[in-house]
């Protein structure tokens, strides 16, 4: 049997990664870090960022601009990697690893400005400053969905504000993690950039018990409830990404078939496993019933099947466990009295034998405080759910545990402005589907997130540590 990747070290306990299109079939073989070498591995973290941090501002800057550079030249391994282990399309896994490049070359710049503040002097001979220094050492986690965007737009900001990175893959898709590390070996200081294949347990002990100045994660709620109380026993910030029940509010349009495009291709990239997929859409009702025809028509035509594939829409869920939960509670959604138009059980093998394959779901009679209406199933499922004024759609578009991203497509200014006030969300956008821009904060509020935002300029916020300083004259 043929390993595609390798990083396993002699005489350590391993484990294997599958392809979600043919799960017999191996792909990646992976050493575990033993925990007894935590604490030399985080010795050399601060070791190394203590020289990374003395680097000026600007050579970081053209470090990590070439270190980009790299990553870019080396799209096709990478981006074959995140197929063979998440099971996404390649052009999506293409994709992914551009816009991550991409928000990375926002921080190229940001790495000469360390989020400068000006200030007025308060008193008479002084000379006030505000000043941000590099925090440290940061262990990141990452979770399976964008194995090298994610990794990415962690460990830019990371290295253009002059910490060091100790990072934590997902075990179902670590390769274009471990791919992007070797890279940045030809770029930092040894030890800058490391990675720790560790179980849960061993991550919690290392967020509250180590050396290390802060956790960057991006996972699930009650993941993310673990990390963040790990991190309080330690005193460290946490920056928490997690879940969304996402809701897209369709008022009106001049081209439906525009609108129902962009919220479907909000709702099924990456097949729906995203934190930001649209999983809920509010359809004004005299629109319903011919935006329901447009949707369901979408779903049925979409082919499934391997993603290094020409012509597939859809590859399979990326693992056997998420796959299952899907499964279930798509089903349970249905049992409760949500009716699935199109999809609804999995498909068998797509064409490749034991695939994880689930198809597009439109679900229909979906009740507000459903699970359909509810919970996150980070799969392909949408629920349409009409509405008869905005309200009502406001109302039910806030009314979840979750409040990462939103939608709401209207020509009407004074609903714009009501969203955009109203909108319990991190991120809202009017007249297209949840894909957020390269420059801009991406984070949620409510059970979708904590602490400093990711990418843009608030990015600092989270990578520095703040610092006021006086200076009698």
């Amino acid at each position: 049997m043929t390993i595609k990747f390798d990083f396993t070290t002699a005489g350590t306990d391993y484990f294997e990664t599958v392809n979600p299109a043919r799960p017999q079939e191996v792909v990646g073989r992976y050493s575990w870090t033993d925990e007894a070498d935590i604490p030399a591995m985080i010795e050399r973290a601060n070791h190394a960022q203590a020289i990374w941090a003395k680097v000026p501002g600007l050579e970081r800057a053209a470090k990590l601009d070439a270190f980009l550079d790299a990553v870019v030249a080396n799209i096709e391994p990478i981006a074959e990697a995140i197929v063979l282990e998440q099971g996404k399309i390649l052009a999506e896994a293409k994709g992914e690893t551009m816009k991550g490049a991409t928000e990375g070359r926002f921080m190229v710049g940001e790495a000469a400005r360390m989020g400068a503040t000006p200030i007025a002097n308060g008193r008479a001979g002084f000379a006030n400053q505000i000043m941000r220094r590099p925090r440290g050492t940061i262990f990141c986690i990452s979770p399976w969905n964008f194995p090298a965007m994610t990794p990415l737009r962690k460990m830019c900001p990371a290295l253009a504000f002059g910490n060091a990175v100790i990072f934590k893959p997902s075990q179902f898709t670590p390769a274009a993690n471990f791919l992007l590390c070797q890279i940045a070996q030809d770029f930092f200081p040894d030890g800058l950039v490391q990675m720790a294949m560790v179980g849960g347990r061993a991550a919690s002990a290392l967020i509250a018990t180590q050396d290390i100045q802060g956790v960057s994660f991006t996972g699930s709620v009650g993941t993310g409830r673990l990390v963040g109380k790990a991190a309080a026993e330690n005193l460290i910030p946490a920056q928490l990404e997690l879940g969304g029940k996402n809701a897209a509010i369709l008022h009106d349009c001049d081209d439906l078939d525009a609108a129902v495009s962009q919220i479907y291709g909000a709702a099924f990239q990456t097949g729906g496993q995203r934190c930001t997929s649209i999983s809920r859409v509010l359809i004004k009702r005299d629109l319903f019933d011919e935006a329901k025809e447009l949707f369901v028509a979408k779903a049925k035509a979409a082919k499934l099947g391997d993603g290094m594939k020409e012509g597939v829409m859809m590859g399979p869920l990326c693992n056997k466990g998420h796959f299952e939960d899907v499964v279930t509670t798509t089903a349970n959604a249905v049992k409760e009295g949500a009716v699935a138009l199109a999809g609804g059980v999995p498909v068998d093998g797509a064409g490749d034998e034991g695939g994880y394959f689930f198809p597009p779901t439109i679900l229909d009679h979906v009740a507000h405080n459903s699970i359909a209406g509810q919970v996150e199933i980070f799969g392909p499922v949408l629920s349409l759910m009409p509405f008869d004024d905005f309200d009502e759609a406001m109302r039910i578009m806030n009314d979840t545990e979750f409040g990462l991203t939103s939608a709401l497509f209207s020509h009407h200014n004074t609903l714009v402005q009501r969203f955009l006030a109203e909108s319990q969300n991190g991120m809202m956008h009017v007249n297209h589907g949840t894909v957020p821009d390269n420059n801009m904060p991406f984070g949620g509020v409510k059970n979708s997130g904590v602490g400093a935002y990711s990418v843009g300029p608030t990015a600092v916020n989270f990578y520095t540590s703040e610092h006021a300083a006086y200076i009698a004259y």
